[in-house]
């Protein structure tokens, strides 16, 4: 194997690194709205909370069984993902068109539009969406694209997140093949889907808040969840970059580069 990353290679684990490490999800829409997340979550109703969670976790097992397989193996060198946003906005549009109400309708939807998106997206970096694994990875963008609630600063690295699900993902990649997902057949799945929705769940809050703004209706709606498909885009492509560069060099060494590039970038 491979001692070091070639000169095309750390361009793009730095391409990686910079889609990896971009502004948050709430960053970008805060910028769209005009006003702090944390001020529009407060239109959300108290029970509203928990209701979200659920919807979250239900989203993520519908598009799990609905999305990845539908896609086959055919090596693509460009996936669709303006056919999947335009699919993502529309959603988000009705969705807003129907206030908060919606979410439970229009959640579903759109997260199995991005699922397949970033199922895309992994085939066109070579990777084999027949395997258990590139499933399961497809999966783990969700978890990638945000902190959990109990996060710190140490604690939100990429690669921390990937360790920390390396055993669900261990676990769950038995059950990957089952079509059918459910507490009786697949419990390490169940398991693992319930860790990315605790990920997930928090950037969906963020977005329901945006989307129960009053003034923002179907359009916003659809504003925003264009935002929330090309948020997801940006951490499949990098994730995806990573995942094929440590099929050639190994996993601890691209960590090395990537954690070196990341330094560069935030002393300049």
């Amino acid at each position: 194997m491979e001692t070091s990353l070639s000169d095309l290679h750390i361009q793009e684990l730095t391409t990686a690194v910079t889609l990896l490490e971009n502004p948050s999800i709430a960053a970008k829409i805060t910028n769209v709205i005009g006003m702090p997340i944390e001020k529009a979550i407060e239109f959300l109703p108290d029970n509203w909370q928990e209701n979200i969670g659920k919807i979250t976790q239900k989203s993520l097992i519908k598009a799990t069984e609905a999305a990845i397989w539908s896609l086959e193996d055919i090596p693509v060198e460009r996936p669709s993902n303006a056919w999947h946003k335009v699919g993502v906005a529309f959603s988000g549009g009705m969705g807003g068109f129907f206030g908060l109400a919606g979410l439970a309708v229009e959640l579903p939807i759109s997260t199995t539009l991005m699922l397949r998106s970033i199922a895309d997206i992994a085939r066109s970096q070579g990777e084999l969406i027949s395997e258990n694994e590139t499933k399961l990875a497809c999966m783990e963008v969700f978890a990638l694209g945000g902190e959990s609630p109990s996060d710190d600063d140490a604690e939100s690295g990429y690669f921390v997140v990937r360790a920390a699900l390396a055993n669900s993902i261990t676990e769950a990649s038995r059950f990957v093949a089952t079509k059918k997902i459910s507490e009786e057949s697949a419990p390490a799945l169940v398991k693992f889907i319930v860790n990315i929705a605790a990920r997930f769940n928090v950037m969906v809050t963020e977005k329901a808040a945006a989307q129960g703004i009053p003034a923002i209706g179907a359009i916003g709606g659809g504003i925003i969840n264009t935002l929330f498909i090309d948020h997801f885009q940006n951490v499949a492509k990098g994730h995806f970059i990573v995942r094929r560069l440590e099929r050639i060099y190994g996993q601890e060494l691209v960590k090395t580069y990537y954690n070196s590039i990341l330094e560069l970038a935030e002393d300049n």
